[in-house]
């Protein structure tokens, strides 16, 4: 089966991490440009709306183009429950959350292709009670009904 083309490219840009200091990671400042919010020239303003965004411009499919990961919740299709792809908006404390449904654990935590996550690019659990919402686009087809693949991950402890 062909990886779905905006998990293709979150999965090259795994461990890519925000630079510590005055400088900052180019790649993360090219999501925001990517998502036509060029103005943010940094990697410390929370990016995991614009990781998103940039993985499904790239892949020629047009995002929210804003930096707030609820303005996913408005986006695309809405769904009942999670498959593999979609994206998934989470509440935390302070804001939101949203990344890519890549799997889930044996316990049924999601696992999360998401940016920002412990400030780099990378796979990790998400309590499903944290869920906002799950959404599909009609550009990725139509709207699956398979089964979340199991796997394991760390459980996320920040997305800010």
């Amino acid at each position: 089966m062909m990886e779905l083309p905006w998990i293709a490219n979150g999965r090259a840009l795994i461990g890519i991490s925000e630079v510590k200091g005055s400088k900052h990671n180019p790649e993360i400042v090219q999501m925001w440009k990517d998502i036509k919010r060029g103005g943010i020239k940094d990697d410390e303003t929370p990016w995991c709306a614009a990781f998103v965004g940039a993985m499904l411009e790239r892949a020629g499919i047009r995002s929210t183009r804003f930096e707030s990961a609820k303005s996913y919740l408005d986006w695309g299709i809405p769904m009942s429950v999670p498959a593999y792809g979609c994206v998934a908006v989470f509440t935390r404390e302070g804001g939101g959350h949203v990344g890519f449904v890549v799997g889930q654990t044996e316990s049924g935590s999601l696992l999360i292709l998401g940016g920002n996550q412990d400030d780099a690019v990378n796979i990790k659990a998400f309590k499903k009670d944290r869920v906002s919402g799950y959404r599909w686009h009609s550009s990725f087809g139509p709207v699956p009904k398979a089964m979340l693949p199991i796997g394991s991950a760390q459980l996320s402890k920040s997305e800010a």
